[in-house]
């Protein structure tokens, strides 16, 4: 069944992605987020003449035909594109064959659990670990991550002891039973991140992100080599050579990608097929409460190697919400697989009237 239109619907910060086989059938993916807009004219102008015509069926051979077809332009742009018609075909094939996306891939659309992942620097240490403890009581959340370092930073905290401080508070607050994650986004050279992956250490912090620049992977092996708490990394990455290099060379001890930057469904499950080849944990970057999170839901209860929690942002951002008719919940620190074909939610109708349209056929 050959691919007939393809259509964006899109902000400044998001952009949902309908194809429509010949036969009439649709199905929505979404661009990923942040500076939609740039990526829907390439979705038109550069992704869309190799896929109209093409088979919807062959969706992991059409992702890397386009890829490897406007190879001039390697990166970020092309990867965000190419995973919002990805994501839309993988729900027009469930959708033709009457199976969620979990089920198209081996899995059963069931919970599962989450852990809370915070996106603020700009919180306070004890209000940080307050809303920790609330967010544990009140919906059973086992797992937590924060934020320590500052983005890219060398070293430079948000303020001295900053990190240190929010560590032993929500460690305080939520007790040595519930698992506590950290995130340096880039935020350290390798001399720091080992110190601080120290600290964290006495702590019972059990999962290091991204301590050092994320393209430095030599770097970034230092640490996990120095320390006993595993290190991970690989959501800002879209070049799967860049992973297999990553993996073969045990920069991290689990691997992160990011269904929607790295290029589509498609190209995070052969990243996850990759770590499941060398026995590595595969733990998807999910960090904002759009179609991503939905995607990655499917992907963890259906791959073998998935961790024991998945990413779930704690936060409410405006520009997710009123996105889908059929909105997430956590209850007793999980979440439900959304049931039906396809993705199993439905883009709300006053969403994409509101937004700005394009079309390629």
């Amino acid at each position: 069944m050959k691919i007939k239109r393809i259509e964006t619907f899109t902000t400044r910060q998001l952009s949902v992605v309908r194809v429509t086989s010949e036969d009439g059938l649709q199905g929505y993916g979404q661009i990923a987020p942040y500076h939609a807009n740039i990526s829907a004219l390439v979705l038109h102008q550069q992704v869309a003449p190799h896929a109209l015509g093409a088979d919807a069926n062959e969706i992991e051979a059409l992702a890397e035909k386009v890829v490897r077809e406007e190879h001039k332009f390697p990166g970020s742009y092309i990867c965000r594109a190419v995973g919002g018609l990805d994501t839309a075909l993988w729900d027009l094939k469930g959708k033709r064959m009457g199976k969620s996306v979990s089920e198209l891939l081996g899995g059963k659309p069931g919970k599962v659990k989450i852990y809370g992942s915070s996106m603020k620097r700009n919180i306070s240490p004890q209000e940080e670990a307050n809303r920790i403890l609330r967010l544990k009581e009140t919906q059973g959340i086992e797992a937590f991550k924060i934020r320590i370092a500052n983005n890219f930073a060398s070293d430079v905290d948000v303020y001295p002891g900053r990190s240190e401080e929010v560590v032993r508070a929500v460690r305080a607050a939520i007790g040595d039973q519930t698992q506590l994650y950290v995130d340096a986004n880039s935020g350290f050279t390798p001399a720091k991140a080992i110190e601080t992956g120290k600290m964290l250490d006495e702590y019972g912090v059990c999962h290091f992100e991204e301590p050092c620049p994320y393209m430095e992977l030599e770097w970034t092996k230092q640490v996990a080599d120095a320390l006993d708490i595993p290190v991970t990394g690989g959501e800002q990455d879209t070049d799967l050579a860049q992973f297999k290099r990553m993996i073969q060379m045990r920069a991290v001890d689990i691997v992160q990608p990011d269904i929607c930057y790295v290029g589509g469904l498609s190209r995070a499950l052969e990243v996850a097929r990759m770590a499941e080849a060398v026995g590595m944990t595969c733990t998807p970057h999910a960090a904002n409460l759009s179609m991503l999170t939905v995607f990655t839901l499917h992907m963890v209860s259906a791959i073998p190697n998935a961790g024991k929690y998945m990413e779930y942002t704690i936060e409410e951002d405006a520009w997710t919400n009123g996105l889908f008719s059929e909105p997430l919940k956590v209850s007793d620190g999980a979440v439900q697989v959304p049931q039906g074909p396809g993705w199993g939610i439905t883009v709300r109708p006053e969403w994409l009237e509101k937004a700005e349209y394009q079309v390629s056929e």
